[in-house]
């Protein structure tokens, strides 16, 4: 039995991650920050009924009212929204001072703005807008974004392949042209596009990945429907070359690695991070890790096997990961695995003079 690439199964269940060679091209040195918080604002999930614990904080309950006519008083309580799409809010603090950025912007217009507003949260103080990659599911929300911020300039640093034409193309048939993200749109409404490969430390200490090194044996990239347009005609696109992710290093922690939807490899990027850095403690690690569907599910076995060596204190896989690995990852890493739900906000710090 072989996966879509034609490995056999076996193979692709078993094989070991692999270290790149020597030293990081691009070494970066990361400061340390006194606080990350990271709060997810689209996302696949939400359940009002989770509760808040240490280091995880809820939504409310009441967040998002609306007008209803069929309720007395006019108004029910409808919650977040949810779809498939990513988007978090990173906030870093060093001393007294923080910076707060954009990571992806969700699938639909409005979904980001939505939520935004019912969770009063402030996009006016943005230090700027970072893309993991060009899937329209990571890129649907300036419209809402610009509604709330109007014409002002923010920087939005992407890959330079971001607007690769993309398309679905099953052999089964029924193939689908993905959106692509068009930079005159974009600079219409005054975001100010930023192309870098590289790595980009940004104000606060946040580091953009930039390509990121594919060294593990198992995570082999999309299957053969997904293709990218080359200018003479549709060729398999399994990198996703674009694909990037967001660290922030926590003083005496560790890093803090925030991912898209993980296209390079979950496991591929948190290596990658380390690499860079020359940090080797993964404090947490949240976002998309796309192991759901067959073509991604013989690779569940090795990432939360490596995962686990990693040994993350805190572990929110969301949006593509896919239930069948969620399931993995929270019987594997009990005490790290919290569930995603959009609105919440998880809060790591740095330990104080009084700390054990």
């Amino acid at each position: 039995m072989c996966d879509d690439h034609g490995h056999s199964t076996a193979e692709a269940a078993w094989s070991a991650p692999r270290g790149a060679p020597g030293a990081a091209v691009d070494p970066v040195t990361l400061p340390e920050v006194d606080e990350v918080r990271v709060t997810t604002m689209v996302d696949n999930t939400f359940d009002a009924l989770l509760a808040s614990a240490d280091g995880v904080t809820r939504a409310s309950m009441g967040a998002g009212r609306t007008a209803a006519r069929a309720f007395a008083g006019g108004e029910t309580v409808a919650g977040l929204r949810a779809e498939h799409g990513f988007s978090a809010l990173v906030t870093v603090r060093r001393g007294n001072v923080t910076s707060t950025l954009l990571f992806d912007t969700g699938a639909s217009p409005d979904a980001l703005a939505v939520n935004a507003e019912c969770l009063d949260v402030e996009v006016g103080g943005l230090l700027g807008v970072v893309l993991s990659h060009g899937h329209f599911d990571h890129a649907g929300g300036f419209d809402g974004l610009s509604r709330l911020r109007g014409r002002s300039g923010l920087p939005l640093t992407v890959h330079p392949a971001v607007w690769t034409r993309r398309r679905l193309a099953p052999s089964s048939g029924q193939g689908l042209e993905l959106p692509t993200l068009s930079r005159g749109a974009l600079e219409r409404e005054g975001f100010e596009v930023i192309e870098r490969r590289q790595p980009s430390l940004l104000a606060g200490g946040i580091l953009i990945t930039g390509e990121v090194d594919r060294v593990t044996e198992f995570e082999r990239g999309m299957p053969p429907a997904h293709q990218a347009w080359d200018g003479d005609g549709w060729r398999h696109d399994p990198t996703v070359i674009d694909d990037q992710a967001l660290v922030v290093n926590v003083r005496g922690r560790g890093l803090v690695v925030v991912t898209g939807c993980g296209h390079a490899g979950v496991v591929n990027i948190v290596r990658h991070a380390m690499r860079l850095t020359g940090v080797g403690t993964l404090l947490a690690l949240v976002g998309g890790f796309h192991l759901s569907g067959p073509a991604f599910e013989p690779v569940i076995g090795p990432t939360v096997a490596a995962l686990t060596d990693l040994a993350p204190e805190l572990i929110v896989p969301g949006h593509c990961t896919g239930w069948r690995a969620q399931h993995a990852l929270a019987a594997a890493l009990p005490d790290a695995w919290v569930q995603t739900s959009v609105g919440t906000t998880y809060t790591l710090t740095a330990p104080t003079a009084g700390d054990a």
